[in-house]
């Protein structure tokens, strides 16, 4: 008997086994290179100092289309794309930037701005700072996750890809982890402004200011799951569950973490008590019966049904945990002590430095719990276990290290300005437009992406269409959502995560 459409979809996303971890960072490396050499434009031409068309386009191209081709047609040569991006950024550098006058033009420096103009907006510095390359690590982030989500569904896209079964790695499974990691690390802000105010407040205050913030996310995993059972939609069972979702994931993490921070002292530890509940439930899956009843056992009550999802919370929570742990060390703002020249600048090295730590630091301790004999533990995103979370954080904090070289290098005076007004200006020419409406819109243009991506799947069949036909769709899909995050940026709409 022929399979139904519905299993043969199903079979095209189950029984995968991943790719290799260096694919995956060449892969992702595009988006820091599309980023250099956005920059490279910036600083040395003033090129998207005035923000038409043009400067739009090219903005979409480099930090959108960039990360599509290379999940797609460049899927197989990612370092040949990022030599594409970055020799002209390098050749950028080898004459001489734009003339003074047309750089003041773009520009528009604090001389050019009328005095009454330029007063609106001053004042004493924030005490937690816009990173530029903060935003260039969350927007692009949204962008591979968004396009992700429609493409696995075309062959264009690579099984190596897709989410794994249960065992190994994945461009993926690296998105699931990197999207709770982000929001660990932006989770951050709110601690360090009461912290900054001297403001404390209650357990109680705390778990229903973080429900209020999971109340939008519950609504829409309630959304989904509706959606799909009542479309008859094909879905993963082993990737969460046969009712659970990542909007579920997402919702319980910030009442779970404000019941840790409550915890005395905890805020001066947070990345130990994350390593301490990702060894915790690694032990108990290699000690106990957990780990074969997470994988085989039978789905006969609601928990087994949703065993997935329920227990990997475990190994999310850590990820959310070690994001903000990140985020405590490197949101707030330190003083500005240049320490190395460069082309004729000097530079900050504080936040780049501790990022590498960071990095160097969970990577020690994924090769110890992968490699070490003894343990010869294996990554798990089904699981989200110990190995799932090392990976994720070390890859996470070396991504955010590469975007803050990037600011570190080619922007050095973001964060020199004296009063708030030249901080936001500077600061907003550093920082890509496209890039900054993904990650202030991340909430309604994920939810857009699943909308989009169940029509695409209702009123098409992904399994045959070829590779042009795949790539057109996805280009359409990617600039219908970023037209959408530009314009509810423009608007001054914010949602997210």
């Amino acid at each position: 008997m022929a399979q139904s459409y519905k299993s043969l979809k199903e079979d095209f996303v189950s029984n995968l086994s991943g790719g290799g971890i260096w694919e995956i960072n060449y892969v992702t490396a595009v988006a820091p290179a599309a980023v250099l050499l956005w920059s490279a434009l910036q600083s040395r031409q003033g090129f998207f100092s005035n923000y038409g068309y043009a400067a739009f386009t090219t903005d979409f191209l480099l930090n959108v289309g960039a990360i599509l081709a290379a999940t797609t047609v460049y899927s197989s040569a990612p370092i040949a794309l990022n030599a594409f991006l970055i020799l002209p950024a390098i050749t950028l550098y080898l004459f001489p930037p734009a003339s003074r006058a047309r750089q003041k033009r773009a520009s528009q420096p604090a001389s050019a701005i009328k005095p009454n103009e330029s007063q609106q907006g001053q004042g004493p510095l924030d005490t937690i700072p816009e990173r530029p390359f903060i935003t260039h690590y969350r927007g692009s982030m949204m962008v591979v996750t968004c396009i992700a989500i429609l493409a696995v569904d075309f062959r264009v896209f690579p099984r190596r890809f897709a989410k794994v079964e249960t065992w190994g790695t994945s461009l993926m499974d690296m998105g699931v982890g990197s999207f709770v990691f982000s929001a660990g690390l932006i989770s951050a802000r709110p601690v360090l402004k009461a912290q900054a105010a001297g403001a404390t407040s209650s357990v109680g205050a705390s778990l229903k200011a973080a429900g209020r913030h999971s109340l939008p996310l519950l609504a829409l995993g309630l959304l989904r799951l509706f959606s799909i059972k009542g479309l008859d939609y094909a879905e993963h069972v082993s990737e969460y569950g046969v009712h659970w979702n990542f909007f579920f994931t997402l919702a319980v993490l910030p009442p779970a973490a404000s019941f840790i921070q409550a915890l005395p002292y905890s805020l001066h530890s947070v990345h130990l008590i994350a390593l301490l509940i990702a060894t915790s439930f690694q032990a108990t899956l290699d000690l106990t019966a957990l780990k074969a009843y997470i994988l085989s056992a039978p789905r006969a009550d609601l928990l087994s049904q949703n065993r997935e999802g329920v227990f990997s919370l475990f190994g999310y929570l850590s990820m959310f945990l070690i994001g903000q742990a990140v985020g405590l060390d490197i949101l707030p703002r330190r003083r500005y002590t240049p320490s190395v020249a460069l082309f004729g600048a000097k530079v900050n090295l504080q936040s780049l430095t501790r990022l590498c730590l960071w990095a160097v630091w969970f990577s020690m301790l994924l090769f110890l719990a992968t490699s070490y004999r003894a343990l010869g533990l294996q990554v798990s995103r089904r699981l989200a276990n110990l190995p799932y979370v090392l990976w994720v954080s070390a890859f996470n904090c070396a991504q955010l290290a590469l975007f803050c070289a990037i600011e570190t290098f080619v922007f050095p005076g973001v964060y020199s300005a004296t009063d708030k007004s030249t901080e936001g200006r500077r600061s907003k020419h550093a920082t890509s437009p496209v890039l900054r409406a993904f990650n202030k819109n991340g909430l309604p243009i994920f939810l857009l992406a699943n909308l989009l991506t169940g029509l695409v799947n209702l009123t098409t069949d992904t399994l045959v269409t070829g590779k042009v036909g795949a790539v057109t769709t996805l280009f359409v899909y990617a600039g219908t959502l970023t037209v959408t995050a530009k314009r509810l940026h423009d608007h001054s709409i914010s949602f997210s995560f």
